[in-house]
């Protein structure tokens, strides 16, 4: 499974599944227990294909991040934990992201990052994958109406 299908919506704890959208209304699957739930159009939800973190030179996807996790513990769970304190977070981020902004990223972010990774290997989803996107070309093929119209 893509990140993009894997979503965190605000003011609910841990990561969802897509499993069908609608007009108003997206149905998810909580990775945690595994029960069903409407997401509706004016609540935020963010697929983690679109979350970075900021660094000193720009921000670093998500993704990467979490591949440097999953090298440094050998695709194994972090020891780290919630109750880990803000110290502990922060040297762990700094083996795996030495460049992070130390202005811009907060203990509860990394909490959050450490629970997402744990999660996720949990669950054994594959981070590793990457999504794939149409080529977009700059040539527009003309239809047989508008040839017609000349």
């Amino acid at each position: 499974m893509m990140l993009s299908k894997i979503l965190s919506v605000t003011g609910r704890p841990g990561l969802y599944k897509l499993i069908s959208t609608g007009k108003n209304l997206n149905i998810v699957e909580s990775l945690v227990d595994g029960k069903r739930i409407p997401v509706y159009a004016q609540e935020k939800v963010v697929a983690l294909s679109d979350v970075s973190i900021y660094t000193n030179d720009g921000d670093a996807p998500l993704r990467d991040v979490l591949k440097k996790m999953k090298e440094k513990e050998d695709g194994s769970q972090l020891s780290l934990g919630s109750k880990s304190s803000g110290k502990e977070l922060f040297a762990y981020l700094e083996e795996v992201l030495p460049n992070y902004s130390k202005e811009s990223v907060y203990a509860s972010d990394v909490k959050k990052l450490v629970s997402w990774y744990n999660l996720l290997v949990e669950k054994n989803i594959d981070f590793d994958e990457v999504e794939k996107t149409d080529e977009v070309t700059d040539e527009v093929p003309s239809t047989e109406e508008e040839e017609e119209e000349k």
